[in-house]
């Protein structure tokens, strides 16, 4: 997929391996000691590996070549002396991206001038043999009057080949952070120069006219080189990613980190602004493309999905087991795929295997007859049962929170298209790394309403992707679970403050970037961008308003009993044990207790909160367990633990109950037995 093809890349992994094992880098004013083979195990150690993965890698790039000007941009002409340390040798170079040989151009000592963008390559050569390692600058012509960004600025140029389609073209790259004034320009020193290559990515939005893009950081045979970007961890892989159906431009980082914090896997980003110069003239205005992210790619490497690497003579077990990571592409899935096998009508589609690449047959085989068996669990008799289930194949907290993240924004492709999961070793299928949101919170519409009400995982498309969320859902536990984690969201990361505060926080710093990218699409008004429906607020503050509102509504369906609102629904038709309060006489309330259904290590209960003569502004109920039960999950109250005594108050809108009549919370319980009768107290305001 490269313009050149790579290298064995051995002689640039000796040279790293020696930059690793000095004892000290010294990079923008920090010196950081790490001895060879150290791993990084914390915030400042990670600092310190990005900062020698960064100084191997710009070293590496300039290779054994002195440049007497740094890669960066110029405006008018640029002089470059070239030299070297390498005793008795010559130095030649290229100017049209090839490395130098012998028959290259001999640098004769006298400064080279350039007034257009130039990559500029060097080689030593001692008695016509290359001699050391090569070297690269780059150069790029800008125009006279740059623009002052508070965002961070990327520029990518192609040396005039023009846009590419699946193919990676050759570029320069170059990442300019914004400095102590708060601003940066293509005038700036760049944080990250390097030599790249950059492809068109994308399924619908690859027609887009602000196109996404796959980014690659090359060395100088054409092998990753890892750079720390904009705070990122140090990697080769990297997405730009145009947010243009969504006009808010958050969407997509709302769900990253929303997820994270939650507990899923999702790629780090920055927002940044663009500028594509794909023809011979000087970069400037006309190549700006407006606001991106940079996005980590979901790759199985140290710094992303950090799984158990899988080689190709992995082909037993135990190793064969993990990792993997797959996912879901309708009409989209390219090889290597795993086959279902099974009635049409009930069989995955579209399922591709994204990591290990290469997939070798052992392991394509042993993939999907585990994915198969899963597969075919969720229709047995006995699906639901906690050893032999589904339970047995995957990690259930991820699919649900998958599952409530996928509802929340109702994307039109969500459980079928950019569906990622992973397998490690010696673990459960997870559900992530999150990917691709933008058609989310009322942006879409293509293949369905976008109405707030209803479930996203019932709409269907033939053929269908897969059907896994619709039979986990048969399941009266897994519903469960999946409301107790719902309505505890909604009193902490989900709640109404919290979510205002989270789109605030994003939009933000984006004022004025917004305002320069509307102005290079002025799109806000526009009822459908490409196929899709969008909001057409005429402004970019009533874009980010109009996904608030949606995002409101939504919430406020999902909060009623036709959602996740409510008790939950018992998993039994058997009631296992009640307790009711007997209260002193005048007595505000009285309280009962339910075990509604228990399981091998686990129960639900519920209690229901009865006001005596009068009504009642506030309730708390307590008891003390005796058998070593303890309160895992609770909704429509608050609960606290202390030792073996739980306290439960009343959510905001239940402490209210009129004379005579009650109010209930439930809960979910760990036990190492039959869970007991417990003595209920209840005092009220």
């Amino acid at each position: 997929m490269r313009l050149t093809p790579r290298s064995n890349g051995a002689a640039a992994k000796t040279h790293r391996s020696h930059v690793l094992a000095v004892s000290a880098v010294l990079l923008t004013g920090l010196l950081v000691p790490l001895s060879a083979g150290a791993e990084p195990s914390s915030p400042g150690s990670t600092a310190a590996a990005d900062a020698i993965a960064a100084a191997a890698a710009a070293e590496d790039l300039v290779g054994d070549i002195t440049f007497s000007v740094p890669s960066g941009t110029f405006q008018g002409q640029v002089s470059v002396s070239l030299s070297t340390a390498i005793a008795g040798a010559q130095i030649r170079y290229t100017t049209n991206g090839q490395l130098p040989n012998a028959q290259s151009t001999l640098y004769q000592g006298s400064p080279l001038r350039f007034t257009g963008t130039t990559q500029l390559r060097a080689q030593a050569f001692v008695n016509q043999a290359a001699s050391g390692r090569p070297g690269t600058a780059m150069y790029v012509a800008r125009e006279a009057t740059t623009t002052a960004h508070d965002l961070p600025v990327v520029m990518i140029d192609s040396y005039a080949a023009g846009k590419p389609q699946r193919e990676y073209f050759n570029a320069a790259t170059m990442v300019f952070e914004p400095q102590a004034g708060g601003t940066t320009s293509l005038a700036a020193a760049p944080a990250v120069a390097t030599r790249a290559g950059f492809r068109l990515r994308g399924q619908s939005s690859a027609s887009f006219e602000k196109t996404p893009y796959r980014l690659e950081f090359w060395d100088n045979g054409g092998d990753d080189a890892d750079y720390p970007v904009l705070g990122m961890p140090a990697d080769s892989d990297w997405v730009l990613r145009g947010p243009f159906t969504d006009k808010s431009l958050i969407r997509e980082a709302f769900i990253y980190d929303l997820g994270r914090e939650m507990g899923l896997k999702a790629p780090r980003y920055k927002f940044v602004e663009f500028y594509l110069n794909t023809d011979a003239s000087a970069v400037g205005s006309a190549d700006y493309m407006g606001v991106y992210m940079m996005v980590e790619t979901i790759k199985n490497s140290k710094n992303r999905l950090d799984l158990k690497g899988l080689d190709e003579d992995d082909t037993t077990l135990p190793t064969i087991q993990g990792g993997y990571i797959f996912k879901f592409e309708w009409m989209a899935a390219e090889e290597p795929t795993l086959p279902c096998t099974g009635p049409a009508n009930t069989c995955w589609n579209y399922l591709e295997v994204a990591d290990p690449d290469p997939l070798n047959t052992q392991q394509r085989d042993w993939l999907r007859g585990h994915v198969q068996e899963f597969h075919d669990v969720l229709r047995a008799p006995n699906f639901a049962d906690p050893t032999t289930g589904y339970q047995k194949y995957v990690d259930v907290p991820s699919f649900i929170d998958h599952m409530i993240l996928n509802e929340l924004s109702r994307g039109m492709d969500a459980y079928i298209r950019s569906a990622h999961f992973y397998k490690d070793r010696d673990s459960k299928i997870f559900a992530g790394p999150l990917w691709d949101f933008d058609l989310t919170f009322g942006v879409g519409g293509y293949f369905q309403n976008d109405q707030v009400s209803g479930w996203q995982h019932q709409q269907t498309r033939q053929p269908l992707a897969n059907d896994w969320y619709t039979q986990l859902l048969r399941d009266p536990a897994f519903v469960n679970q999946t409301k107790s984690r719902w309505q505890s969201l909604r009193r902490g990361l989900l709640s109404d403050s919290a979510l205002a505060g989270r789109i605030d926080a994003l939009s933000r710093p984006l004022t004025n970037g917004a305002q320069r990218n509307f102005q290079r699409w002025p799109n806000l008004s526009s009822a459908t961008v490409g196929f899709f429906r969008t909001p057409t607020a005429p402004t970019w503050q009533g874009q980010v308003q109009a996904m608030r509102d949606w995002m409101q509504r939504r919430i406020t369906w999902l909060d009623s009993a036709s959602g996740w609102g409510g008790s939950t629904t018992p998993t039994s038709t058997t009631t296992t044990t009640t307790t009711t309060t007997t209260p002193p006489v005048g007595a505000r309330c009285s309280a009962t207790y339910t075990v509604v259904n228990q399981w091998q290590g686990g129960f639900q209960g519920e209690v229901r909160v009865t006001a005596g003569t009068s009504a009642i502004s506030n309730w708390t109920v307590s008891w003390t367990y005796a058998n070593g039960e303890t309160v895992t999950q609770a909704w429509n109250a608050t609960v606290t633990s202390q030792g073996s005594t739980v306290t439960a108050r009343n959510a905001a809108h239940n402490g209210s109950v009129g004379a005579g009549a009650s109010a209930t919370f439930g809960f979910l319980g760990s036990s190492t037995g039959s869970p007991g009768a417990p003595v209920l107290t209840c005092t009220a305001g």
